[in-house]
């Protein structure tokens, strides 16, 4: 039985995330997992078949000196220990950051996917320089992180059982303050109409304001603009609860309304429906909800999305659709229709959507998770050098993977449907060294 090691060093949303590839892997044989030290517990609730590692990965907002350097180090020491001494078959490295390298040099790079280091040089293998070229086309991204992750195992597991489907299971509403981004988050003046529309759409169901510590301010400026019908049934939980007593708040909602962020894929993975607010640099198609029957509204500018690190428009010329009334009555709708059919995905009345927002829902294909629109608007679009739209070209694109995997043996199928001309696109893709050298034969 093949023994293997998961190297996942980012935050709380992206071991959910690796939930397709850990899935597939366990299934294989047994299964470590390295995560940051503080990640531990939540990581042995969400996976426990795999074995969880920590590591000290991110400062914790303690002040850095030599005590807790060597702290720090007397940690890392034995997780390495703890880690090359499994003996591992295959390391899947799947950060692109200096301490993920430093791991990876502790492995033979034969056995290491993903990311590894060879005689001193950084190594990425085919399938991760594919995904750098798609970033820099964002608008067309063609494969959410969940499947990216899941098809790097040599059997992906199929997608639609990482996840269950969503459910209203009739507690109330979650809502989620803000994320590590705060360009991705709505500000209490614009939150509070919207949680009014989901409680009148769902009959005055209770509200549950879900964050941490430093979402405490933005939790009290929230409840200041609800009227007191709602304000007499809301729970503020910011800042109250561990990672078992998150999972413990979102169980049995009927939905949770979030940005962005790890408590929204931590929904999506406890099956319970989520009503999506991207805007700013978030990006459905990259990190939406993963499973079947959630929604997203998603920002729609011609400048979205956009990088964290790029500097911008002061005021988010992105923002301003959320707070048009038509997102209200959008919100009371679905919220409403959710509690007839007690189910996302159910077919609803086609209303409008503010202009700059598009309504989309997820669901399933044989490569991944897709975003379908529900209703006849359709995203803008831009042009690029190769013509047509960024739709078209997120499907070109997904055309092309599908064939990747499907020669891999990865899908059993090539999915329905849009068959493009893949010309369009794969020139901009495929680089004549993907056939030439073997894999991981690319100095990054």
């Amino acid at each position: 039985m093949p023994r293997q090691i998961v190297i996942q060093l980012a935050r709380f949303g992206d071991i959910l995330q690796t939930g397709r590839l850990l899935r597939a892997l366990e299934l294989e044989g047994e299964t470590h997992l390295c995560v940051d030290q503080s990640l531990v517990p939540l990581a042995r609730r969400l996976h426990p078949r795999c074995e969880v590692h920590g590591i000290a990965a991110h400062a914790d907002g303690r002040k850095l000196d030599a005590n807790l350097f060597a702290e720090l180090l007397s940690v890392n020491r034995r997780a390495c220990a703890e880690l090359t001494g499994l003996a591992a078959d295959a390391v899947y490295n799947l950060n692109h950051s200096p301490l993920n390298f430093a791991l990876a040099s502790l492995f033979p790079s034969e056995k290491v996917r993903g990311y590894c280091v060879e005689n001193g040089q950084v190594l990425r293998e085919r399938w991760m320089r594919f995904a750098f070229r798609w970033a820099a086309l964002r608008r067309a991204a063609p494969l959410n992180l969940v499947d990216f992750w899941g098809l790097l195992a040599p059997s992906p597991a199929p997608a639609d059982v990482v996840n269950p489907p969503a459910l209203s299971g009739g507690k109330g509403i979650g809502v989620v303050l803000a994320g590590r981004q705060a360009r991705r988050s709505l500000p209490p003046d614009v939150l509070a109409p919207m949680v009014l529309a989901l409680f009148e759409g769902l009959g005055g169901r209770p509200v549950f304001l879900l964050g941490g510590r430093t979402e405490r301010g933005i939790a009290r400026r929230l409840m200041d603009h609800l009227p007191g019908h709602v304000l007499s049934r809301t729970l503020n939980l910011a800042g109250r609860t561990d990672w078992d007593g998150l999972c413990d708040a979102l169980t049995g909602l009927d939905l949770v309304l979030s940005p962005d962020t790890g408590t929204m894929h931590l929904a999506a993975r406890l099956g319970v429906p989520v009503f999506g607010l991207f805007l700013s640099s978030a990006w459905t198609w990259e990190t939406g909800p993963y499973g079947r029957g959630h929604r997203v509204w998603q920002a729609d500018a011609p400048c979205a999305p956009c990088r964290e690190s790029q500097e911008c428009c002061n005021d988010l010329a992105c923002l301003a659709p959320f707070r048009d009334p038509a997102m209200l009555r959008a919100l009371f709708h679905e919220a409403a229709t959710l509690v007839e059919a007690g189910r996302c995905g159910l077919p609803a009345e086609r209303i409008g959507n503010p202009p700059g927002l598009v309504l989309v829902e997820s669901g399933f294909d044989e490569l991944g998770l897709i975003w379908t629109p529900r209703h006849e608007t359709v995203m803008s679009g831009m042009g690029d050098e190769a013509g047509g739209t960024s739709e078209t070209r997120r499907r070109v694109l997904r055309a092309l993977l599908a064939e990747f995997a499907f020669a891999q043996g990865k899908i059993q199928r090539r999915p329905d449907g849009f068959a493009p001309d893949q010309a369009l696109c794969a020139e901009n893709f495929y680089y004549e060294a993907d056939w030439m050298l073997p894999d991981m034969g690319v100095v990054s």
